[in-house]
């Protein structure tokens, strides 16, 4: 074959510059409406008037509802999990359990409040998956890995512990990171001032937390 004609196929099949903006809109736009409106009360014509795009170009890149919601989950959680598990080979030795749940906590946290207002959209349907059990294949994926490399640093900090209790603990841990993402606000609103909570509070909370279930099942079986 002609290497010149199969240099000019590749580029040929190569999304343009144009296709590849034009899908970074709609991932925007379907995360934000998602975020707001959820899984269920999200259309296709919704993400398209919030993309400004038609509703055919979007049904093309999306290839449906529920692989949209997919593809707008998976686009950020590789970029997340290559800062988490930099962060975790990171921690000097020997590893403490706040080292480790810093090193999972304050990568999203750093991105949620640098990385523009996508990332706490990310963040709402982050939850959503956590919550519900029909989209495990999506935290199976693109979460379960990188977690599982978490929970088995904990695992070595706390050998005596079940690992059931140290994923349970974990899964407290995340919620708390989701929670302060999503709901900050309802501090300050308590609070009567304005107000919102910091990492290190949150990764405090979550160090206290975990230890105090994780220590009290080392003693158990000690």
């Amino acid at each position: 074959m002609n290497p010149d004609k199969t240099k000019q196929k590749q580029r040929q099949r190569a999304p343009s510059a144009r296709s590849q903006a034009r899908r970074a809109a709609i991932l925007d736009a379907a995360e934000r409406v998602f975020a707001v409106r959820g899984f269920d009360g999200a259309t296709i014509r919704d993400i398209a008037a919030e993309a400004g795009a038609p509703v055919g170009l979007v049904h093309h890149h999306g290839q449906g509802k529920a692989a949209l919601f997919a593809q707008v989950v998976a686009r950020r959680a590789d970029e997340l999990s290559a800062l988490r598990l930099a962060a975790l080979d990171a921690i000097p030795q020997p590893p403490t359990l706040e080292a480790v749940l810093r090193a999972f906590i304050l990568p999203y946290l750093d991105r949620a409040a640098t990385g523009g207002p996508q990332w706490l959209a990310y963040a709402r349907l982050v939850a959503m998956v956590s919550a519900d059990q029909g989209w495990s294949d999506i935290s199976a994926r693109h979460f379960d890995p990188t977690a599982t490399q978490f929970i088995d640093a904990i695992a070595r900090l706390y050998p005596d512990a079940p690992r059931a209790m140290i994923a349970q603990g974990f899964v407290y841990a995340v919620s708390m990171m989701l929670a302060h993402l999503t709901a900050g606000w309802r501090v300050g609103a308590l609070a009567g001032a304005d107000a919102r909570p910091g990492a290190e509070a949150l990764v405090g909370f979550a160090t206290a937390g975990m230890n105090a279930l994780l220590g009290d099942a080392d003693q158990a079986r000690a």
